[in-house]
């Protein structure tokens, strides 16, 4: 299989359970519910995506050919051998939608190379096994076809996507992330609101966003 990739880059994660903790990005391109062209946004599912997936040209990007060749590249990101190191080396495959690439071979190779791995997806793809932090943000209008994993984080609000609809799904943690755009502040004090009252969820901010970080 060959994999496209956007951009490979090291960071901290910026949302959700992990918060802060350090890893290497890699963003597939592509995605199923948006083609990423802002003419096609109107009639796209989710139509307040603020992430460019087209393409290869971002740092670190480009056609990888096998899985190996691609974990080398996620590998050469991290400041130290994670082999060798009592901390594992993390890796955040997003995109996009990263369930359209990632597979079973890839999970391996980076499994190999004393990674983590944790996924951001919107749900409407069902999960390979062997991921170690799955992450679904399920998008209004779309079929959310995987109902399991280790966090679900709900941009919020979403008009005819109700949070009490997904309480139930078997998720470890319930996070609602407040819409950005010109409704930000509104977004963020709803979703407090929503919080305080229902203690199940708790509120997940986009810190690189704060921080100025990718």
């Amino acid at each position: 299989m060959t994999y496209s990739v956007k951009e490979i880059f090291l960071t901290l994660q910026g949302e959700g359970g992990q918060a802060g903790r350090v890893a290497v990005f890699c963003r597939f391109t592509g995605c199923n519910l948006w083609t990423g062209r802002e003419e096609d946004r109107a009639k796209a599912v989710c139509q307040f995506c603020d992430t460019d997936f087209i393409g290869t040209d971002g740092d670190g990007g480009g056609k990888f050919e096998t899985a190996d060749t691609l974990a080398d590249a996620i590998l050469s990101q991290w400041p130290e051998n994670p082999l060798s190191s009592s901390t594992p080396g993390l890796v955040v495959f997003t995109g996009g939608e990263p369930l359209l690439q990632l597979d079973a071979a890839l999970i391996d190779a980076m499994h190999k190379r004393g990674f983590s791995i944790a996924v951001e997806s919107n749900g409407t793809v069902v999960a390979p096994a062997g991921i170690d932090w799955l992450c679904i943000s399920p998008k209004a209008g779309s079929t959310l076809e995987q109902t399991s994993g280790t966090e679900l984080k709900l941009v919020f609000p979403q008009p005819g996507l109700d949070p009490a609809s997904l309480s139930k799904l078997d998720f470890k943690h319930f996070w609602l992330q407040p819409m950005d755009g010109p409704n930000q502040s509104t977004n963020i004090q709803a979703a407090i609101a929503y919080c305080m009252a229902h203690p199940q969820w708790g509120l997940s901010l986009q810190t690189h966003k704060l921080t100025g970080i990718p």
